[in-house]
């Protein structure tokens, strides 16, 4: 997910329509740990100073009962558009790779350059543009994994020895993104249901020369940043420049959602959920105000995991209490 100034508080809700709610109108919060939510929140709010959010930051600090530390300091304040509510999911990829290319890998991650970035997919990868300039921090083998890792925005490389390269979102080339799986959906080679990334992949490796065109079709290109001292038991680092949690974490439109609020998410459609999570990223195509995007965690379990989640729900801002009256003066 791309990196985005930290804001806690709403710069204007627009056309927006805000509804507040109470507690028992939420499904399923009394069935929560809403001890788990609480210390990701922890997480993320040392970094507000603003007079509605820093008392409750100390309060938070001592508290013991977490449904108790929400229930007595925030309310519920529901904030739609016209928008249809869509929630979706993503993952922190695990690539092979080497610090030094080899027979076995081949295809570069760039750091981004200085000056023009403009290059289109095709230009870097068949031109060579970036090619001598310093730019490389790693290869790896599969250049359809490497766009779905510039999809997710981080993830890790695992190098022959062992160890593990940290990746962060570094930028992009300004070009519009395009699905590989909608444009293999448009040419009638797969039903919408049939897409995943392992059928991408596979129908790439099967077919070179049109998946290289696929690959071309997406001329959006996302470089990378080294993250050091990042535990590995730890997961990427946010927007709020501090490492997400799988299952708790989630990326919001910041024009709706403040960074850093905890997010009471229902989630419907298969394998639905009622959770407290904390809204600690943001993405390019995270728009709108009853739209999210899950973290789920690292790896292929995590990535097959977040490729099934699109479902409707309902997503809840929990606000501190004169944060929320404000939003809706007219009471």
């Amino acid at each position: 997910m791309a990196a985005a100034s930290v804001s806690p508080l709403h710069a204007g809700l627009g056309e927006a329509r805000v509804t507040i709610l109470t507690f028992d109108q939420l499904d399923g919060w009394a069935e929560d740990d809403h001890q788990a939510g609480l210390q990701v929140f922890l997480d993320t709010c040392r970094q507000f100073d603003h007079v509605d959010w820093a008392p409750i930051c100390a309060l938070a600090e001592t508290q013991s009962d977490g449904r108790m530390f929400f229930e007595l300091f925030f309310r519920p304040v529901l904030i739609e558009d016209d928008n249809a509510p869509l929630f979706t999911a993503y993952y922190e990829p695990e690539l092979r790779g080497a610090r030094r290319p080899d027979a076995r890998y081949r295809y570069p991650v760039y750091r981004k350059p200085p000056g023009d970035v403009s290059y289109t997919r095709r230009e870097i990868e068949e031109g060579g543009v970036l090619q001598g300039r310093g730019l490389e921090i790693a290869w790896v083998e599969d250049p359809v994994e490497l766009q779905f890792l510039q999809i997710q925005g981080s993830g890790r490389i695992r190098l022959p020895d062992g160890s593990s390269i940290r990746l962060g979102y570094g930028g992009s080339n300004g070009h519009r993104f395009r699905s590989l799986g909608d444009r293999l959906v448009a040419l009638g080679i797969y039903n919408r249901h049939q897409v995943s990334a392992q059928v991408i992949q596979s129908w790439v490796r099967r077919n070179p020369e049109q998946g290289r065109a696929l690959r071309w079709h997406n001329a959006n290109y996302v470089f990378f940043r080294e993250l050091g001292r990042v535990p590995a038991s730890e997961g990427p680092i946010g927007a709020m420049n501090r490492s997400i949690t799988a299952r708790r974490s989630l990326a919001v439109d910041p024009a709706f959602t403040p960074l850093g609020a905890p997010i009471w998410l229902e989630k419907q459609g298969a394998n639905p959920f009622n959770r407290l999570m904390i809204a600690q990223d943001t993405g390019s195509r995270i728009k709108g105000a009853q739209r999210a995007d899950i973290f789920m965690g690292t790896g292929d379990l995590a990535g097959i995991e977040a490729a099934r989640i699109s479902d409707p729900g309902r997503m809840i801002v929990l606000l501190p209490i004169q944060r929320a009256y404000a939003l809706k003066p007219e009471g």
